[in-house]
């Protein structure tokens, strides 16, 4: 997925796909400032090396990159790296906290998308891949695109 899938999207952990095998994925609400909506309007925000921590019965959004615009936070002390609470009902929460405690799986962010004129993070349950399975991931996307390419070959 090289561009944006949904025309709201506005950040995605396109390396979490690769690096992790997912099993099951949340939507999430996000807290942030007023700032912070105002730089998501203008897309600046990365979700590389983002994690969900799980703590105390509530789920935070940790490395999440905002950048601040010039005018929008000149009246603020912006830090761009804050942990943002996000947003789950108490049955997802009990879900991913008992599923985090089984080893090897872990919590990450998948993307950082508009629904309506809310921001929302899907977060996703994952267990990370060992090389043999990258290597098998990444042949399956090399397949796949020759595939294409003798498709439209034939085709023509």
């Amino acid at each position: 997925m090289t561009k944006k899938s949904n025309p709201g999207t506005i950040a995605q952990n396109k390396k979490a796909r690769f690096e992790y095998s997912l099993h099951e994925t949340f939507e999430a609400g996000v807290e942030l400032a007023g700032w912070e909506v105002k730089a998501l309007r203008d897309g600046k925000a990365q979700l590389t090396d983002t994690y969900a921590l799980l703590k105390n019965g509530e789920a935070f959004l940790l490395g999440c990159n905002i950048t601040p615009l010039k005018t929008a936070s000149t009246h603020v002390l912006a830090d761009p790296k804050r942990t943002r609470k996000l947003l789950l009902h108490k049955k997802e929460l009990a879900k991913l906290i008992g599923a985090t405690k089984v080893k090897g799986q872990t919590c990450i962010p998948l993307a950082l998308y508009w629904k309506g004129n809310r921001v929302k993070c899907e977060i996703a349950l994952a267990t990370g891949k060992k090389s043999h399975d990258k290597r098998a991931s990444i042949k399956e996307r090399e397949w796949k695109i020759d595939k294409q390419r003798t498709m439209k070959e034939y085709n023509r």
